[in-house]
């Protein structure tokens, strides 16, 4: 019913409009395991967000782009905070990575908050448990966001933008036959608004600025090294917290509170091909470092390194022609965080890999992963992901199975803040599996996925206020918090001129006492459409967000016998609209408007949304 709902919505009216030639498409490649691998032949379910998916829609940060995905729910409390939960799953279960280095460093979620889509090439998102591949705290799903290196030649590029504060970026690269250079630069002054919802209360603003440099080069025809750089600074304001509140109205209370996050992270790595191409080796190096003050009673210091071996040997030929091929990876990982300064977490990885892609459309990927952990139990994952093309039919059928694990956080092992950690915790685990069809109509203009899940989390770590008989603050939950839902997502290009695209999720996600859990709509669904003129100057684009059934803790009753009870938060519906005009064929000049129809909102009890806003802007390339 809900799948007839979505194409009654968005494309049947625009099916008349389609025409016969079909549309074929670059063939979309995902980081999804130790070597690369084609969206067709992936079995999990995943979308890919692309930088003309961005200039159509008119969205510029990270946040509004994955606000239009099925299977994922952004809470933001305010602009200096935005949290991402996949198919219901906690925060710190989706692993965030920028060119595939851990954006966050230690055990610290990483929280978008002005991160920006100007240099951004795409955005990968991996729904299911990912940890196989990725390691721990990816054990609901995985973002990765690949940033512009640039084609052939010599590019520059910048753009400017103005409205309640303003935003710049700028681009440049070279690229040679044996390699290339890329400058990615941005900055941001948000003026923001008044969080608090109160009366005549300061604005809550947000600066970030970023710088990333990035290279590759070919020292032999067999031999490529290439190394990143990247580092952000921001500031944000604040708003107290009431101790005492009577209602979400109250929960803040206006100050002037003003926080500074800085993030660090590099990668150097090496690759080199033997056996005429038959086998491909990688040695690679990441560090990430993260930095907190808010100049009030925290301050915070975390970094991780870790070092990866991955050796890819082709069964049937060379890896890049290879219809089977497998590989084996090695990882060690040491992370630590200024709340236990004295300690430190490590770990030993080996995973295996065996991918197949077989002349009767069947695609199969299987990894083995296990982690040998110095201060907390050892685990063991495993992942399945299958895919099938019809054959004389456009259809394919993908499904998935696997583990995730999340290892105890510092303050959860050792604590802090007047809390007792426990070192007997285990890490909590995730197992999960999805299955659905994806149909290809109208000559490939049109695309309807359809994908049920079904997730279990075990030993979920959670924090009682009052000190438990083993003398700690921090235990395992016996019972299962359980996820289930739907995913569909759908586009249609009507016409050359003229897309349409729809995305719907349905979450079902319980504590193991039955509770709902909170910050996670049961409904979402999202509409976007985008007409380009003009002979393709100009484009003209809307998309609209819906959500309802999330539910938040009341602070403000607070019961010492039953605790804190969960509310429902009303839904709401917002639209945003953009367009873009080439005055050149080198600059073009955009607007757009967030929140059009100025929705009052709030995705956490007590943080409003922002209203209605307009920016307008321009974009050069050489």
């Amino acid at each position: 019913m809900r799948i007839s709902l979505l194409l009654s919505a968005t494309l049947l009216p625009a099916a008349a409009l389609a025409q016969d030639a079909p549309i074929l498409l670059d063939p979309i490649t995902l980081y999804g395991g130790l070597t690369p691998i084609e969206a067709q032949a992936y079995g999990r379910a995943n979308t890919v967000l692309t930088a003309q998916d961005f200039r159509e829609r008119g969205v510029s940060t990270v946040e509004q782009a994955l606000r239009q995905v099925p299977g994922v729910s952004v809470a933001a409390s305010g602009e200096s905070n935005a949290q991402i939960r996949i198919r219901g799953a906690e925060g710190n279960h989706t692993l965030v990575l920028i060119d595939g280095v851990r954006a966050s460093a230690g055990d610290q979620e990483y929280f978008l908050s002005g991160l920006s889509l100007a240099n951004v090439d795409r955005i990968e998102v991996l729904r299911g448990p990912q940890s196989v591949f990725f390691g721990a705290d990816a054990s609901a799903g995985v973002v990765n966001i690949i940033t512009h290196k640039g084609g052939a030649g010599t590019e520059a590029s910048a753009t400017v933008e103005a409205g309640d504060g303003w935003a710049a970026s700028a681009h440049v690269s070279t690229r040679g036959e044996r390699g290339g250079i890329a400058l990615n630069a941005a900055a941001r002054e948000d003026d923001g608004y008044d969080v608090s919802a109160g009366d005549g209360g300061d604005d809550d603003g947000l600066n970030r600025e970023s710088l990333q440099l990035s290279g590759d080069y070919a020292l032999t025809d067999d031999i490529r090294a290439g190394a990143m750089l990247r580092r952000a600074t921001e500031g944000y304001d604040f708003d107290a917290i009431n101790f005492a509140p009577t209602s979400a109205r109250d929960y803040l209370v206006d100050s002037n509170g003003h926080a500074d996050r800085e993030e660090k992270a590099g990668q150097i790595w090496l690759e080199a091909d033997m056996l005429d191409g038959r086998l491909s080796n990688r040695l690679s190096y990441d560090q990430t470092r993260y930095e907190f003050d808010d100049h009030l009673w925290t301050q915070a210091e975390a970094r991780t390194d870790i070092w990866k071996f991955r050796s890819i040997y082709g069964i049937d030929g060379r890896v890049a022609e290879a219809s089977q091929t497998v590989a084996f990876g090695l990882e060690q990982r040491k992370d630590e965080n200024s709340i236990a300064s004295e300690k430190r977490r490590r770990s030993n990885s080996a995973v295996l890999e065996y991918r197949g892609a077989f002349a009767n459309g069947l695609d199969v990927q299987f990894g083995l992963r296990h982690d040998n952990n110095d201060v907390f139990n050892d685990a063991t994952t495993w992942s399945l992901g299958l895919s099938y093309q019809m054959p004389n039919a456009p259809l394919r059928l993908h499904a998935s199975a696997g583990t995730g694990v999340v290892n105890p956080d510092y303050s959860e092992l050792f604590g802090g803040w007047g809390y007792v950690g426990n070192p007997n915790l285990r890490p909590e685990e995730n197992r999960g599996f999805d299955m659905g069809v994806e149909a290809t109509l109208l000559d490939g203009r049109a695309v309807v996925d359809l994908t049920y899940f079904h997730e279990d989390l075990e030993d979920e770590i959670t924090f009682s206020g009052t000190t438990l008989p083993d003398g700690t603050n921090y235990y395992n939950q016996d019972g299962t918090s359980k996820r289930r839902g739907v995913e569909i997502a759908a586009s249609l290009q009507a016409t050359d001129d003229l897309r349409f695209g729809a995305n719907y999720t349905y979450l079902h996600a319980k504590d193991p006492d039955g509770s709902v859990e909170i910050r996670r709509p049961r409904h979402q669904l999202g509409l976007n459409a985008a007409w380009t003129f003009a002979e393709g100057r100009g484009t003209l684009s809307g998309d609209v967000i819906y959500a309802s059934g999330s539910y938040d803790e009341e602070f403000w009753n607070y019961d010492p016998a039953t605790g804190v009870p969960k509310t429902e938060l009303p839904s709401y519906t917002v639209v945003n609209a953009a367009a873009g005009y080439d005055l050149t064929d080198k600059v073009r000049l955009t607007g757009r408007v967030v929140n059009l129809f100025d929705e009052d909102y709030s995705d956490v009890w007590g943080y409003s949304a922002r209203g209605r806003t307009a920016y307008v802007g321009l974009a050069a390339k050489w």
